[in-house]
């Protein structure tokens, strides 16, 4: 059987590097495009919860608590292509409101984030009145924080991977073969009259 050369192994990993590395942006999880209500927004009521992503997503949960940890969303999240929607039960009172959301991307991977926001009246607030604050939640720039491993990391185990498969190809390449010892089967030189 003919073995691989050096120059194709080293081609080969080569080009699989270069898939790897070129493949990984590519890889990006979905994301938070909109919400109603926006974060950090101030409303003055609010019926139902909107949360539109960049793809499809499924087994969404929706929790939506105030600052003291009381919920107000009522029954089961609704999926429509890249839609989720959930009911609020009843009106909500004054104050700083957390909606927690976790749902999972069209590539398989949970997401999941947060968004902060006011229930009051904008007349109350411009009046003088202490308008009501949401409770701080670490990561509320980015709506929608990613668990799983990132993709560069998949793209350095792949990397020293074909790294590894090529450098054995080639050790196993240099190495001489031994042939097996039929000393036993094949006639020495003394015996046909040879090496006299």
């Amino acid at each position: 059987m003919k073995r691989p050369s050096l120059r194709a192994v080293l081609l080969f990993g080569i080009a699989c590097l270069f898939a790897v590395v070129f493949a990984a942006p590519a890889s990006a999880h979905d994301s938070l495009k909109k919400s109603t209500p926006a974060a950090n927004s101030v409303v003055s009521g609010l019926g139902e919860i909107e949360l539109e992503f960049s793809a499809h997503v499924s087994f969404p949960v929706v929790v939506l608590h105030d600052a003291t940890g009381r919920r107000f969303e009522s029954g089961t999240p609704r999926v429509s292509d890249s839609m989720v929607t959930e009911a609020v039960s009843g009106p909500l009172p004054p104050g700083g409101y957390t909606i927690a959301w976790r749902v999972v991307s069209s590539d398989g991977h949970p997401i999941q984030g947060e968004i902060p926001f006011v229930v009051g009246s904008s007349s109350v607030t411009s009046a003088g009145g202490t308008a009501p604050t949401a409770t701080p939640v670490a990561g509320a720039d980015r709506p929608d924080r990613e668990t799983g491993t990132p993709g560069w990391i998949w793209a350095v185990v792949a990397a020293v991977a074909v790294l590894g498969v090529a450098a054995v190809l080639v050790a196993r390449g240099r190495k001489p073969a031994t042939l097996p010892d039929n000393s036993e089967d094949r006639p020495s030189g003394h015996e046909n009259g040879e090496g006299e």
